[in-house]
């Protein structure tokens, strides 16, 4: 039971972490540069790889779909945990995946991002990581 209770919370940090990111993707301007000629050069510049975005526009699918690999990650997680630990006490593998992903987005967080996801995703990564520990012995 308590490595069900560790999954569905990590689960769930992800997942709102995920819906926030995504919802400041698109309402308001939290991911905008705080110099407005930035953003310009954003709109009328095309990456190296391909003429048929612009920077900007790139930068938004960028977030987007970044948002939406955590909250997806977050229901897989999710629906394992409350449908099928028996599987996860059999096979604590995908409790050892899941564990792998945080630490790995834990790691991009430090390296990348601010202290709102770094502290989300450490309590995340120590809740999965404790699960796959306590399912594997």
């Amino acid at each position: 039971m308590p490595e069900q209770i560790l999954l569905v919370a990590g689960a769930l940090i992800f997942g709102v972490l995920g819906l926030i990111h995504l919802v400041c993707t698109f309402a308001g301007d939290a991911f905008a540069p705080r110099d407005a000629a930035v953003r310009t050069a954003m709109e009328s510049t095309s990456p190296r790889l391909t003429r048929e975005t612009t920077l900007w526009r790139a930068w938004i699918g960028f977030n987007a779909s970044h948002s939406l690999g955590a909250i997806v990650f977050a229901v897989f997680v999710l629906l394992l945990a409350l449908g099928h630990m028996p599987l996860l006490r059999e096979a604590p593998v995908f409790a050892w995946v899941a564990a792998a992903n945080a630490v790995a987005w834990l790691w991009l967080a430090r390296r990348y991002w601010f202290r709102v996801p770094f502290v989300g995703l450490a309590v995340a990564s120590l809740c999965f990581l404790v699960a796959a520990l306590r399912l594997s012995v």
